[in-house]
């Protein structure tokens, strides 16, 4: 196969060693590395994004990492415009693009489209949250597969989510989440993909994110927290969302010890890693394994 020709896509649950593995891959391709990681895209937030140190990128050129500020939010949506063109770019310049993260849902939007649903108006969807309240899960369901049998297909009856979004999709749109997806595609074809998911084992993946956690602490993850609390970055942005950030700010205000806060954000990261590993098993079946003990011998193969 020449690999030289694809779109390299490398994924896998956090602390895998995705960032060195794509820098390895991209030697032996003539490849240059793109970020497909919601967090790394921020510029305030380089520790505890495990965002590449640029002292290790050995010459590989990196594209969209932090460039974008804590302070905006920053959609699937944003991201899969920015990449579509980064890839022709490196393309044209006769290089490999290699597309590397633990964010399933960029990879998603890339390989298959990106739904371009209506916004649906504030007051309605509170309104259809304020129902499935009211009539817990089970009959708000029931409910919901009475305007649109179809989610009977693709929504877990528990999924309370899913099951929001899919109702006020029907409601606003008229069409179900079903047709919706039917008529997304994506700006490639399938063939044009090669792909690769570093499937750690469990126990394994927990020691690194231990180890990894502590060096965070290290190399000045308090600090980068301190520097985000000053910049009032509002609650509903994204940035919000990253490990680390609220436990270390209950740690500033004393509410945690340190050891505690360490084993917190370890603790929230093991759980991230397995809703990674969850959502690959499902949605990333047709990717190549990639066991850690093997990952030289296949880079020999390239």
């Amino acid at each position: 196969m020449d690999l030289k020709s694809k779109i390299i896509l490398i994924s896998g649950p956090t602390a895998s060693g995705k960032s060195s593995f794509a820098i390895k891959f991209a030697k032996k391709v003539d490849g240059e590395i793109i970020n497909a990681d919601s967090m790394q895209v921020y510029k305030e937030l380089k520790i505890l994004s495990a965002r590449p140190d640029p002292k290790k990128y050995q010459k590989i050129k990196h594209h969209l990492y932090g460039f974008h500020s804590v302070t905006k939010n920053f959609s699937t949506g944003d991201w899969l415009k920015l990449v579509i063109k980064k890839i022709k770019v490196v393309k044209k310049r006769k290089k490999t693009p290699i597309l590397v993260g633990g964010t399933g849902l960029y990879f998603k939007a890339l390989t298959n489209g990106l739904v371009k649903i209506p916004n649906i108006p504030l007051k309605l969807r509170n309104q259809i949250r304020n129902l499935q309240k009211k009539l817990g899960q089970k009959k708000f369901y029931e409910k919901l597969l009475k305007i649109d049998p179809s989610s009977r297909v693709k929504i877990n009856p528990t999924d309370t989510q899913r099951s929001i979004r899919a109702y006020e999709v029907k409601k606003f749109t008229k069409k179900s989440l079903t047709e919706w997806f039917k008529n997304t595609k994506s700006n490639f074809m399938e063939d044009d993909f090669f792909k690769v998911y570093i499937d750690f084992p469990r126990q394994e993946l927990i020691e690194r994110i231990d180890v990894r956690t502590r060096e965070m602490i290290e190399n000045g993850a308090i600090k980068e927290v301190k520097d985000f609390i000053k910049l009032r970055v509002r609650k509903d942005k994204s940035a919000n969302k990253a490990i680390g950030v609220n436990e270390i700010r209950e740690y500033l205000k004393k509410q945690k010890g340190l050891n505690e806060t360490i084993e917190k954000i370890a603790i929230k990261t093991r759980q991230y890693a397995k809703r990674q590993s969850t959502w690959a098993r499902g949605n990333m079946i047709n990717w190549t394994r990639l066991k850690p003990q093997n990952i030289n011998k296949y880079l020999k193969k390239i």
